[in-house]
């Protein structure tokens, strides 16, 4: 039995229309109507299961209006499912701001797990790292993404992100410029399709790999770019000197240090060694 005033938030295939639990078929069957972003596409899996369905449109351009009619329903002890087109809602898709808003209300909130790009391209990847972080997707504009990459550039752990097709060669290319490359990653594409396929390499060799073949630039991409190499404890990052760098040009050297640690958690006699270097040899605001 499905609860009453509860919003479900139901994972669905990202390809493969069998990658569906049982569970999420029970919910689909059971609720009063089922929230989707293009209804069009979910119609397609439920009638693979022989499910029918009243349905809200909800959609990043009406979701907060969409919340408000939703929670009518729930308090009016209605069961209500939230789907996207594929994948876990709410994850680079539609269905924060209602789960938000369904929360505040005090009405329940049920996850129904299952398919989840990142996950399942992390799983096949073979990467040894136990640390990851979820992206999503970059900015679409050269110059703003270039600043994002930028910013993620001394991250020890895996860097996953979602990629459109008509975008991956110049997001490929921003990463050589930003990373080096020799940085590995792993690009799967159309994951649980067809033509699912998953490469492991070099930057360099990732770029070469997608011009040589136009096949491979079409799909829906996950992007797990590998951490950076592991600093030896002697060394410090772009981060700490950048930092300490600002604290020096406006405080005492003992005061920069000792900020610089606390903020960065680098090694303070190392960060203390760089301080000297840098007054000594001058550096522009010293």
């Amino acid at each position: 039995m499905l609860e009453k005033s509860a919003l479900y938030v139901v994972a669905t295939p990202i390809g493969n229309l069998s990658d569906i639990s049982l569970r999420a078929l029970e919910v689909l069957a059971g609720v009063d109507a089922i929230a989707a972003e293009h209804v069009q596409n979910s119609e397609h899996l439920l009638a693979k299961h022989h499910i029918t369905a009243k349905w809200i449109r909800l959609h990043q351009h009406n979701e907060s209006a969409v919340a408000e009619k939703i929670l009518s329903r729930l308090q009016a002890g209605g069961s209500i499912a939230l789907v996207t087109d594929a994948g876990t809602p709410a994850i680079s898709d539609p269905g924060a701001i209602l789960v938000q808003h369904v929360r505040e209300a005090g009405h329940r909130v049920i996850p129904v797990p299952g398919a989840s790009a990142a996950i399942c391209a992390l799983s096949a990847a073979g990467i040894n790292n136990p640390h990851f972080l979820f992206y999503g997707f970059l900015p679409t504009k050269t110059g703003l993404r270039k600043r994002a990459l930028t910013e993620i550039k001394s991250y020890q752990f895996t860097v996953i992100f979602y990629e459109a097709p008509h975008r991956i060669l110049e997001c490929i290319t921003d990463m050589i410029e930003i990373f080096d490359e020799k940085r590995k990653i792993t690009i799967a594409r159309e994951l649980t399709k067809l033509f699912e396929t998953i490469f492991c390499g070099t930057l360099g060799e990732a770029l070469a790999w997608l011009q040589a073949d136009i096949n491979q630039q079409r799909g829906e991409f996950v992007l797990l770019l590998s951490g950076a190499e592991m600093l030896e404890k002697s060394d410090i990052s772009e981060h700490a000197r950048h930092t300490l760098s600002c604290l020096l040009a406006e405080l005492p050297l003992k005061q920069s240090v000792k900020l610089a640690a606390e903020i960065t958690g680098e090694n303070k006699n190392a960060l203390y060694q760089l301080a000297l270097d840098l007054k000594s040899t001058g550096e522009p605001g010293f």
